[in-house]
């Protein structure tokens, strides 16, 4: 019973709250009729396109009596933001470390999407297989992650120097939490500190976002220059070269 005039705007609002972490969906439809009553005069036949008679609610003498508008809605319930995974390392030096994520409120696998293939790998080796998670009931529980920067520039920095890699997951049927371990390595070649995010997406539902902080520390001192004085007010000089690593 909502009048709209002629070219005035609708907004409809939606609401959602989750109540587990699983994949929600609904549809919004929207029926629109003449105030008057009349119908429009377009005739829906045999011949007519599937998406027009889908979209349309049709009178007994086969004119236009309303059009229908319909906006599919997919929900994905997001976890609370997780507490920050603090990388530290020296500059100059390669770090590997497991971290341990944990996923709270996953859903058993038997309501995953089909065709829930392997993990979406942060590095180059994409032939490298997910390990399977089973509840005992063989409902195997698949995840994709990625790695996600807050600005061009600090995935220019990080990049080349962070790889990850999913190496296990524990699944724990009563507390319904997922535990997936990661080999994370860090080689900086100077020092920062940069944040980047772990996006997890269960394929039976629910997002998780892990802020990672990778920290590198000032680097070993190279060497120790010494320099003797020759005498009062006169110059001493001493040489020493430097290489750079890269073009």
């Amino acid at each position: 019973g909502i009048r709209l005039a002629p070219k005035e705007k609708l907004e409809i609002p939606v609401l959602f709250m989750p109540a587990e972490m699983k994949i929600y969906k609904a549809v919004v439809v929207i029926h629109v009729m003449r105030e008057n009553g009349e119908n429009w005069p377009y005739e829906v036949t045999a011949e007519s396109n599937t998406d027009s008679s889908r979209n349309v609610t049709v009178a007994e003498n086969g004119e236009t009596q309303g059009i229908l508008w319909i906006y599919p809605i997919n929900g994905t319930p997001e976890a609370p933001q997780q507490k920050s995974v603090v990388i530290r390392c020296q500059a100059r030096q390669r770090l590997e470390e497991r971290v341990e994520l944990l996923l709270i409120g996953v859903m058993p696998g038997a309501t995953a999407l089909p065709e829930a293939g392997n993990s979406a790998m942060v590095d180059t080796d994409e032939s490298s297989n997910t390990p399977e998670v089973t509840d005992g009931s063989s409902a195997t529980l698949e995840f994709l992650y990625e790695l996600q920067y807050q600005s061009d520039e600090i995935r220019s920095q990080l990049e080349s120097l962070v790889g990850m890699q999913l190496v296990e997951k524990e699944w724990d049927t009563e507390s319904r939490i997922v535990t997936l371990i990661f080999n994370v390595v860090f080689a900086p070649n100077k020092p920062m500190r940069n944040e980047a995010t772990v996006v997890i997406q269960c394929t039976a539902g629910g997002l998780w976002k892990f802020p990672l902080v990778f920290i590198a520390t000032e680097p070993e001192v190279d060497d120790v220059i010494n320099i003797e004085a020759v005498g009062l007010n006169k110059e001493s000089i001493v040489g020493f070269k430097l290489t750079s690593q890269t073009r």
